[in-house]
């Protein structure tokens, strides 16, 4: 798995940035299969507590007999090595169980945002061609309004409070009744969660032959862009990824040591390919305790979770790192055990990773990644004393080049698409060869859609995706550095920019506005742009609206703006 630097004759120019100590390839895959990896680790750690929601936690042992219990139930369906298997929810301590007994039981997994609308749910299962789903009760109705149209055999119902105890029935009666969060629903010879398990407790496992290049995950893209495709990632893929993660996170122990047994704070989505390999996967591969949170917009409860722990890894994204920021709780926090704060899933903001570190100490680790490499591709040294402003450097086994239109290497320093090749990237999309195509170059390289550029040194500086660029008479203009300046300015609290037909520049650049200051105008806008962007860079139009539409994972939709 050997590296090589972005253009001819500078071969891995990025390695004299590297920690110190940081191999420039992985050794080789951690295991066979995402299943043995996740079973060795439970008897490796058996007693530790694995994953904690609403205060109930279960060992690695358990999660072991219960996934167990849950793969022989699957098995006892008839279902074939390789059969689909959608899993429809948000961070409860079922979806572990439900990840890792499918992946045991020879599966794949199609991972489903649970706030898809019916039409966005059934695309998702016909194209997967999933004959079985395990859905939480409140996204019930979402299925059943589509689950005729698919090839679903088997659905299985889970409750946010039946993993938890006698506080699970309070918890039950206080969604379904008080808040009210679960609409009538009905689905005809539906399991329960908690009834597979039991009648899956009295079956044995079976043994299936599953090797690296099995398919584990269709892991679907968010639609942002267009059709939500499936990216086929193999076991390797996402072995290799847990592998590169872990060696780059050592370098976070040069300035404070190991802890014993690492605190992950859970709050974006498993689902979420960010959240899967990082928490859930490598989470498990060392041992950690990972406090789920099943509602990371409830910012308040968030905070008080994040407080009740000895949080060491916390792994979040621009807008998640900004609500928090603005609650005055959170800025009372003791952050001394706090080691790790990866970002991702969209650009940090300076002014955002600058309050972060007055606060909390620490240096937010902008890295960068999409679905479709498993998701991380490079990252920032975890030892650094300040924010790069970049997405870092390339990760152990993985290869970075910037290509214009034509395929052609770019020099130094100079702007074209991020290209990326590694034993992390997918096996392509998902019964769509054509799609596949326009992506996968002939030597091997992913062509990520993101505009960019690498430095002497090695890193990666993103400027935007490639369709979201705003072309005003001729010149490139970027949201990103458009929303990084206004983003500075005291009175904002988010921003977005997108570009909007004009008659004489083509297109112009617009702002979308959320305030913190209620007394900001768009004056005040435009006289902080006037010193910090070029006359074409300036937004011609600011609207200020009372939120921003966002993914569930919290990434700002700038399709919807535009629409």
């Amino acid at each position: 798995m050997a590296i090589s630097g972005q253009t001819a004759g500078a071969e891995r120019i990025w390695l004299k940035s590297y920690p110190a100590g940081i191999p420039a390839d992985i050794a080789g895959l951690p295991a066979s299969s995402i299943g043995e990896l996740l079973v060795d680790a439970c008897r490796q750690y058996a007693g530790r507590p694995a994953f904690t929601s609403m205060g109930k936690s279960m060992t690695y042992a358990e999660v072991e007999q219960a996934s167990a219990a849950f793969g022989a139930w699957l098995q006892g369906k008839g279902l074939a090595k390789g059969a689909r298997v959608a899993i429809m929810m948000p961070n409860v301590l079922q979806y572990p169980i439900a990840m890792m007994g499918a992946l045991r039981a020879g599966y794949t997994v199609v991972n489903v945002n649970p706030l898809y609308t019916p039409r966005e749910l059934e695309h998702q299962l016909n194209d997967s061609g999933a004959e079985a789903i395990v859905i939480l009760e409140n996204f019930a109705a979402t299925l059943q309004a589509v689950v005729g149209k698919t090839k679903v055999k088997h659905v299985v119902v889970a409750s946010m409070g039946e993993m938890l105890g006698l506080k699970g029935l309070i918890v039950n009666l206080v969604v379904r009744r008080v808040k009210k969060m679960v609409p009538a629903w009905s689905l005809p010879g539906h399991v329960a969660f908690k009834d597979a398990l039991s009648a899956g407790k009295g079956q044995s496992l079976k043994p299936v032959s599953v090797g690296p290049d099995d398919v584990a995950f269709l892991q679907y893209t968010g639609g942002t862009t267009g059709v939500s495709k499936g990216a086929v990632l193999l076991h390797r893929n996402i072995l290799a990824n847990v592998a590169q993660n872990a060696l780059w996170v050592e370098a976070a122990y040069v300035k404070k040591p190991r802890p014993d047994m690492p605190v992950y704070l859970c709050a974006l989505p498993l689902y979420h390919i960010y959240a899967l390999t990082v928490n859930a996967l490598m989470g498990m591969q060392q041992g950690a305790q990972n406090i789920l949170i099943a509602n990371p917009r409830d910012i308040p409860a968030l905070v008080k979770e994040f407080g009740a722990y000895k949080v060491n890894v916390f792994p979040g994204l621009n807008t998640l790192f900004n609500a928090l920021l603005n609650n005055d709780d959170f800025r009372k926090l003791d952050f001394t055990h706090l080691l790790v704060t990866f970002g991702g899933g969209m650009a940090v903001q300076r002014p955002v990773a600058e309050r972060w570190k007055q606060v909390t100490g620490l240096v937010i680790a902008e890295g960068y990644g999409l679905s479709e490499t498993s998701p991380v591709a490079t990252g920032n040294r975890f030892d650094a004393d300040e924010f790069t402003g970049t997405i870092g450097l390339p990760i152990p086994s993985t290869e970075i080049v910037i290509r214009d239109d034509d395929g052609n290497d770019m020099p130094l320093g100079e702007v074209g698409e991020i290209c990326i090749r590694g034993p992390q990237v997918m096996a392509g999309y998902w019964n769509r060869p054509d799609e596949t195509a326009k992506v996968m170059t002939s030597d091997g390289f992913f062509k990520s859609g993101d505009m960019g550029f690498m430095s002497e040194d090695g890193y990666v500086k993103i400027v935007d995706r490639k369709k979201d660029m705003i072309l005003v008479s001729g010149f490139n203009v970027y949201p990103n550095e458009i929303e990084d300046v206004i983003a500075g300015h005291p009175g904002v609290l988010e921003v977005a920019a997108i570009g909007v037909p004009d008659e004489k520049s083509g297109e112009a650049p617009k702002v979308f506005i959320v305030k913190k200051d209620p007394e900001l105008t768009a004056d005040d806008i435009r006289e902080w742009c006037k010193d910090k962007l070029t006359a074409y860079k300036r937004p011609r139009q600011i609207e200020f609206r009372t939120e921003l539409p966002k993914t569930n994972v919290g990434k700002i939709l700038r399709r919807e703006l535009r629409n």
